[in-house]
Formats: structure tokens, C-alpha cells, sequence
């Protein structure tokens, strides 16, 4: 329970819908307690009526109802039977209006809950540094803001409404039922304390075997979701039957702890019903022996009979709210725990949305190994961009290029030594700021579920998509290729962009970066999927574009028809060379033997 703890603030946040939604719970179940009191009144007149004796002097009853039976005492037995009969409708009718308002107040109340906490989880999502990210699954991440924000609704919603209708209706019965007759409310109500123990008991169960099934869902929406998005992966290695056991043993595994949770909480409802079954056969049992002895108990027999009656719903969904409660309980656990992930990369300002950024850009003595494979991708490195220059970063795989690139626009924070961007280290700029300032092609490209013209608009989105959007796609060498979807730039591209070619994505995640207009532009490896007449076009269109812009050109090829005022050759994380095209020619070291090998290849594939 102490995880739920975490929900005070939006109830707190939606108090006045809480507390109306309350007053609305005892209003109806205080017109519901009612009925049974005028029932039993008449069955009392009843009794006397067909036994011909004088009616018995009424007390003991609550105030509306004694107000009422002091009025009905000047009516004929036919027309109290009337009267009454119209009341118990009117209490009926008083008891729906009250039972809507409620859930119109405490329902809905969970739904803005729910609202709030996937918003919540989803802003958390995105404050989250790079790291978070590479460590944990998608399918667990969507299961948190569905399948355990769902769950927790339940506890907002229709746990407390059940709560609070069964401590009030519980209140209202115990204090009519005392003032009626104090021995045969203790006797009637001695099954109670056996209820809380086993519910007590199944909880505890409930809690444990809880939190294991949400973990396995966890596991199986993740195998899900990878096979959906390795789905040509799959079926190109013929690999269904394999995923399909494999889904299978996971599905397997959810099953049986599911159906174990459901056979602990079964429990529940037959033990609820056999304790308020007993508390009935009590109350007609010994209430029959009293009536024997007294004839004028037979209407407050009638009553308790009600009463119990009226219990046995609230107190039989004891176990289903302490199984919502129990599940809730566990889901916010795991949400709370991902809340508390503090991210690694955090903006130091509060507002810096005036704050520029200008100068040269400069790597000082900077070292950096991924946290989460222990790889040192960076040692020692340092090196300048001034503003306005071309620079070419070259290397192997693994020699740390696209390492620069994400410390650069921080995604990670270097172990030792610091960015800046003129004399400002990067630490103490804005995210937001520092994120303009810089466009940004990544190497493995992403495309959003939606058109190509939204795709390119993305980081823009109040530009004019039938002027922009395709001026930079014209420059990132798509334009042509566009316009002969079927519907042109309004063409969905499906999810992750799987209707395009790995060379039309390319250029699309180029035509977005472009657009943005961005002061340094940052390229990290955005070719590799384009043949080369495609290339040389983008390229020379490039040399127009970038002529006033810092560039930054991650690549493990060179691009000789673009000019580079640096070229800066990494290797295992440190820069093995630098200098122009000309001085490195001239060294006759490791570029130059790339740039041969290049020539060559490039020489023979004419």
C-alpha cells in the first residue's frame, strides 16, 4: 500500500470531484438504508392487522423514517401499504440518481488520474537520457504507461468508489441494526472477523504472485514487439516456427502464473458469499425463535434479513477491491520505480530560452566509455571546429565517430574532460538551446507512421510544407523520387518508414535536417545506403547549402567531391591524423592509404 502513497497528490490535485463523489456514495446508500425500515414498519402493521391486535408503539427508528411512520399512523392499513409502497419506489429512484452522480464524480475522477500519470510517465520517457534507453525494452516501457497505468485507474476509480460504498453502507446498517436489537447484530455480524483474516491472508499471496505476472507481461509484450518490428528479419532467415515456440514458452509461462493469481483470488468470492450466507442463516434462525416468542420482532427480523441482504454485494466485492488495490499496488511500484530513475543528462537551466550559443565548437582532453557495455569509445581526445569550417571525421567502425556526435548534442556527458561551444561548456547550456543550434542526421534513420511531408517537417512544424518541404528535399536529392508516389509528399511512409528504400529514408532524414536551418550541421554516416550517382548529386548540392554553415561529416569513406577545411582521422578513440586533404595526401599515412584504396575501388567499378 505504501507504493499508492504516490496517488495522494492527484487526489489531493481532484478533491472536489473526490469529495463530492463521497457525499454522493452516502447519500445513496443513506436512502438505500431507509427502505428497509419502512418495509419492515409495514410488515409489523401486517402482523398486527392479520392477528387483529392493537398496533405496537413504533420507536427505534431513525428520524426520517420515524417522521414518516408518525404520519402514516393516521391512514387505514390499505392506504399505509400504498403510501409506503410509493415511498420505497421514490427511495428507489433518490438511490439511482445519487448511484450516477457518484460514478460521474469518482469514475470520471479516475479517468483524469489516468490522464495525468500516462502523461506523467510519457514526459519522464522523454526526459530520459540515452542510456536509459539502451537498457531497457520497449515492450516493458509501453507496459508501464498501458497495461500497470490501467491498473492503477482501477485503485483511483473503482476500488475507492467500492470502498467508501462499503464503509458507508456497512456504518448505516450497524447503526440501525444496534439501535433495533444490540444481541442479534453482534451474533449476525460474528462472521465479520473471519472475512478480514482471510482477506488479510489471500492479500499477501495476491501482492507476490502480482507483481511476477505484470513482470511476465512485461517480457511478453517486448517478444512481441520485437517480432512485429523484425518481421522480414524473421521470415527471410525462415524463422516463424522458432519465434512461435519461443512466444509460446513465454505465453506459457504468463498462463500459469496468471492462472495461479486467478485461482488464489477465487478464493474470495465463494469464501465472501459462504461468511454473508452464514450471517443470513444466523439472522433467520434466531430471529425466527425471537419471533416465536414475541410476534412484534417479525418486522425487525424482516429488516435484518434486508440488511444482510444489502451486504452481501459490498462485502462480497471485498475481495475483487483488495484484489484492484493488491494489483494496483504492485503496477505502482513498478511505475514509481521508474520515476525515480533520475536521468544522467540533466538541463541545468530552468529558463534559457533567450541563451545563444556561437563559436567555435572544441573537444578538451575528452574520454568517454559506455556505461552500459563498458566500451571506451573516446581517450583523450581533443580538437577544434571553428565557425563556418567543413571538417570530416573518418575511421573504422568502432573508432568512436558517432561517439562525438551524441556527446556533441549530449546525449551522454563525457567521463573526463568537457564540449564547449565558445567559451561555454556545453553542461551549462539549455538542452533545448544547445539542440536547435545543431541539425542532426543520424546514423540509423527513424521515420514517424505519417507522411513524408510531415517527416521532413518534423523539427519545424509550422512551416509551410508546399513551399519548404520540397526545396530541401530537392537538395537532399528526394524531390523527384516523392513526387511519383501515389499521393506525393501526403504519401504515409508505414511505420519506421518501411515503404521507402534504405536510400530513400536516408534522404528524407537529410531533407529534415536541412529545413531546420540549423548553425552547425552534424551528418553522421547518412550515405551509406545511397548509390553513388545519388551521392555525388547530394553532395554537390551540399557544397551550396553548407557554405555558410560549421559542418561536421561522420563517414567511414571520404567524400571527394566535397571540400573539407579538416579531415580528422580517428582510430580506437583517438585522432591518428589531422589536417587538410593536401597535408595528409602529402604525409602518405593512413589517409592517404584509404583515400588510394578508394580511388582505386571507385576507378574499377567505372
Amino acid at each position: 500500500m505504501k507504493h499508492l502513497s504516490a496517488l495522494n497528490k492527484y487526489f489531493w490535485k481532484y478533491r472536489v470531484r473526490l469529495l463530492a463523489g463521497i457525499f454522493f456514495v452516502v447519500a445513496s446508500n443513506y436512502f438505500t438504508v431507509l427502505a428497509p425500515e419502512v418495509t419492515g414498519y409495514v410488515v409489523s402493521q401486517l402482523q398486527q392487522f392479520i392477528s387483529h391486535k392493537k398496533p405496537a408503539v413504533t420507536e427505534n427508528y431513525s428520524h426520517s423514517v420515524q417522521w414518516l411512520i408518525n404520519w402514516l399512523q393516521h391512514f387505514d392499513f390499505s392506504r399505509i401499504v400504498l403510501i409506503s409502497s410509493i415511498i420505497i419506489l421514490l427511495l428507489a429512484l433518490l438511490r439511482g440518481l445519487f448511484m450516477f452522480l457518484m460514478r460521474q464524480t469518482l469514475i470520471v475522477m479516475s479517468r483524469h488520474i489516468e490522464y495525468d500519470v500516462k502523461n506523467e510517465v510519457y514526459n519522464h520517457y522523454q526526459r530520459l537520457d540515452m542510456g536509459f534507453f539502451k537498457t531497457h525494452s520497449t515492450g516493458d516501457m509501453m507496459n508501464r504507461i498501458t497495461e500497470d497505468v490501467s491498473r492503477v485507474r482501477m485503485y483511483t476509480g473503482p476500488a475507492v468508489m467500492y470502498t467508501v460504498n462499503l464503509v458507508a453502507l456497512i456504518t448505516l446498517c450497524l447503526v440501525n441494526m444496534l439501535r433495533k436489537d444490540f444481541g442479534l447484530t453482534l451474533v449476525v455480524v460474528a462472521p465479520l472477523p473471519l472475512l478480514a483474516i482471510t482477506i488479510y491472508i489471500v492479500n499477501t499471496i495476491i501482492h507476490k504472485k502480482s507483481e511476477k505476472v505484470q513482470a511476465l507481461l512485461s517480457d511478453l509484450t517486448t517478444n512481441a514487439q520485437e517480432s512485429y518490428s523484425g518481421i522480414r528479419v524473421i521470415k527471410s532467415f525462415v524463422q516463424e516456427k522458432a519465434m512461435l515456440n519461443f512466444f509460446r514458452k513465454n505465453s506459457e509461462a504468463y498462463r500459469k502464473n496468471a492462472v495461479s493469481l486467478a485461482k488464489v483470488e477465487a478464493i474470495y468470492f465463494p469464501s465472501m458469499t459462504l461468511l454473508v450466507g452464514l450471517s443470513t442463516l444466523l439472522t433467520i434462525f434466531i430471529g425466527s425463535k425471537m419471533a416465536l416468542d414475541n410476534p412484534d420482532k417479525v418486522g425487525i427480523i424482516v429488516e435484518f434479513v434486508i440488511y444482510i441482504n444489502m451486504l452481501m454485494f459490498p462485502v462480497s466485492a471485498i475481495g475483487s477491491v483488495a484484489s484492484m488495490v493488491q494489483r494496483a499496488s504492485a503496477s505502482q511500484k513498478r511505475i514509481n520505480e521508474f520515476l525515480d530513475t533520475k536521468p544522467l543528462v540533466t538541463d541545468p537551466a530552468k529558463d534559457k530560452s533567450s541563451e545563444t550559443l556561437h563559436g567555435a565548437i572544441k573537444f578538451d582532453h575528452v574520454s568517454f566509455t559506455y556505461p552500459h557495455t563498458g566500451i571506451k569509445a573516446l581517450n583523450n581526445l581533443s580538437f577544434e571546429v571553428k565557425p563556418g569550417e567543413k571538417v570530416m571525421i573518418l575511421g573504422k567502425t568502432g573508432s568512436g565517430k558517432s561517439t562525438i556526435a551524441q556527446l556533441l548534442l549530449r546525449f551522454y556527458d563525457p567521463d573526463k574532460g568537457a564540449v564547449f561551444i565558445g567559451d561555454k561548456n556545453i553542461r551549462h547550456a539549455s538542452l533545448r538551446v544547445l539542440r536547435n543550434y545543431i541539425s542532426y542526421v543520424p546514423q540509423d534513420v527513424f521515420l514517424f507512421s505519417d507522411t513524408v511531408s510531415n517527416n521532413i517537417s518534423f523539427g519545424l512544424p509550422d512551416t509551410n510544407a508546399n513551399v519548404d518541404v520540397r526545396k530541401y528535399a530537392a537538395y537532399a536529392a528526394i524531390d523527384n523520387e516523392i513526387t511519383v508516389l501515389d499521393k506525393g509528399y501526403e504519401t504515409m511512409v508505414g511505420e519506421r518508414g518501411v515503404t521507402l528504400s534504405g536510400g530513400q529514408k536516408q534522404r528524407v532524414s537529410i531533407a529534415r535536417a536541412l529545413l531546420k536551418e540549423s548553425p552547425v550541421m552534424l551528418f553522421d554516416d547518412c550515405l551509406s545506403a545511397v548509390d553513388a550517382k545519388t551521392e555525388h548529386a547530394i553532395v554537390d548540392n551540399l557544397n551550396t547549402f553548407l557554405e555558410n554553415k560549421t559542418t561536421i561529416i561522420i563517414t567511414h569513406r571520404i567524400f571527394l567531391s566535397l571540400k573539407f577545411d579538416k579531415i580528422i582521422i580517428l582510430l580506437n578513440g583517438e585522432i591518428a591524423e589531422s589536417g587538410t586533404h593536401a597535408e595528409l595526401i602529402n604525409r602518405n599515412g593512413l589517409y592517404a592509404e584509404l583515400y588510394n584504396l578508394q580511388l582505386a575501388e571507385e576507378t574499377t567499378a567505372v
